[in-house]
């Protein structure tokens, strides 16, 4: 994996010569953050070596460099999932390159479904902490120690002080955001309505299919991480017949404009 990670590394660094401080990994419905970056370089996944291809619609599938004011921004335009059949090394490769290509912050974001009867359709949360279902561990295996520690200290996954600041921007711009915990089961099927249920019975607030094993190994090698989740359905009796991932789709535009304007004001203050 080191030698994959340094490889790819030194091909994106001969092309860009570009050293970002914030990586973005854009989730669904969420690509065209990618308009708000003075972009200086696109690489299509296609063209990496090593990197996986994200074959889910909505997600598009390149590297964009550039600048937001003056913060030095990579993003991620489409992410890879464990249920496309990758494996759990090949999901979460891209942060390993990021975090190489000089990254100290990571921003995710995702589509997800709420369990929380105190959220509705388009709500924006902040992710303050998750629970791990996925059946695989992005850290299974033998322990690279120039990445990381075996064992990673797992008590502040999401950035406390990012939280603090993304709240207080939210509210100076009059965005409405709630904070939650996220779970990550495997997909690629919608949560049934027992499913939803038992998210809910453990604790959590909103379920989906990605983010968790990417915090993972950001934390792995201690990167500074902010997650954020759009509610795209609900489980419950009422919402549950209806949903499609067309409809997931939709939701995440809808509330894209508010998610992109917070993402922005974060890498501009923080």
């Amino acid at each position: 994996m080191w030698e994959l990670v340094q490889e790819t590394v030194s091909f994106i660094k001969a092309k860009t010569n570009f050293t970002p401080e914030y990586g973005v990994i854009l989730g669904s419905g969420l690509g065209n953050f990618t308009a708000d970056i003075q972009i200086e370089y696109t690489l299509p996944y296609t063209e990496i070596p090593n990197f996986p291809v994200s074959t889910v619609e909505g997600h598009k599938g390149a590297l964009v460099f550039g600048t937001i004011g003056d913060k030095k921004v990579m993003a991620m335009q489409g992410r890879f999932h464990y249920y496309e059949g990758y494996s759990m090394q090949e999901v979460t490769f891209p942060v390993r390159v990021m975090k190489y290509l000089g990254i100290n912050k990571l921003i995710v974001s995702n589509a997800s479904g709420g369990v929380n009867p105190n959220y509705k359709v388009g709500d924006i949360v902040i992710i303050k902490d998750h629970i791990n279902l996925v059946p695989e561990h992005p850290l299974r295996g033998k322990n690279d120690e120039r990445f990381g520690p075996r064992f990673v200290n797992m008590s502040e996954p999401y950035s406390k002080k990012m939280i603090a600041q993304a709240k207080e921007l939210a509210q100076k711009n009059n965005i409405e955001v709630k904070d939650g915990i996220y779970l990550g089961l495997q997909g690629p099927t919608f949560e049934t309505l027992a499913e939803y249920k038992m998210v809910k019975i453990i604790g959590a607030d909103c379920v989906g299919m990605s983010t968790v094993p990417e915090v993972i190994v950001a934390r792995h090698m201690d990167l500074e991480t902010f997650g954020i989740s759009v509610i795209t359905d609900m489980g419950d009796e009422e919402s549950i017949e209806t949903i499609s991932h067309d409809e997931v789709l939709e939701a995440a535009r809808n509330a894209e404009p508010k998610v992109r304007k917070l993402i922005n004001e974060l890498i501009l203050k923080y």
